[in-house]
This record gives C-alpha cells, sequence and structure tokens, in this order.
C-alpha cells in the first residue's frame, strides 16, 4: 500500500477537500487500510472481477452523504463505476453533487448507455 502514503501526504499538503480516485483496485480485504485520518470516505469496489472500483475522500468538516446510484439491471456487477455524494450547501446557496467515473476501456454500449440514464 505504498501509494497510500504518497496520496496521504500530497492531500494534506495541498489540504485538498475532496479527492476523487479511479481504479483503486480494493475488495473488502482493504477496509482496514485505505481510510486517511480527516476524510470521509466513500467506496464502490468493483464486483465480479479484480480491478476497477472508484473512491471519494472528503473533508470530515463537510456536511454530505452518498446518493445511492440506480438500481443495477439486473446483473451481479455494477455496470457503471461510479459514486456521487452530495455536499450539503450552506446559507443560500444550494447543494453541490460531486461524483467520479470509470470507464473501463473495454466497456460496451450498455455500460455507457446506463450511464447516461
Amino acid at each position: 500500500m505504498g501509494n497510500k502514503q504518497e496520496l496521504e501526504a500530497i492531500m494534506l499538503l495541498k489540504r485538498y477537500d475532496i479527492v476523487a480516485i479511479t481504479e483503486t483496485w480494493w475488495d473488502e480485504s482493504y477496509n482496514w487500510s485505505v481510510g486517511i485520518e480527516g476524510y470521509k470516505l466513500f467506496r464502490r469496489d468493483r464486483r465480479g472481477r479484480r480491478g476497477g472500483g472508484v473512491a471519494l475522500y472528503v473533508k470530515e468538516w463537510i456536511e454530505c452523504e452518498e446518493i445511492s446510484p440506480k438500481p443495477s439491471l439486473g446483473s451481479d456487477e455494477e455496470i457503471v463505476e461510479s459514486l456521487w455524494v452530495r455536499i450539503k450547501g450552506r446559507a443560500n446557496m444550494r447543494d453541490t453533487v460531486v461524483g467520479v467515473y470509470y470507464r473501463p476501456p473495454d466497456q460496451d454500449g450498455e455500460g455507457d448507455e446506463a450511464f447516461y440514464n
């Protein structure tokens, strides 16, 4: 997990509020090791095969919640690898939706269609 230390150092140095990552390659065995102090972690691991996966780190002070994805099209696998978080607007400002999306190079038209719908 050497890349985690580099990512954590950059996030702390640059003071990013939100960081999106694609191709995490995480699964349930990474539950203990991917958190970064001061950030909430939202993640969607690829199911059914290796690779893929997306994640969002959001500063703890930011009021936000994950938005549930549309139901899958009847498959055990997620057709679209994406993750969406609604950030609560302050004062007279509206909410903002932030997302991360990964399109595998071998994705067919069905996956593209699912994303756009």
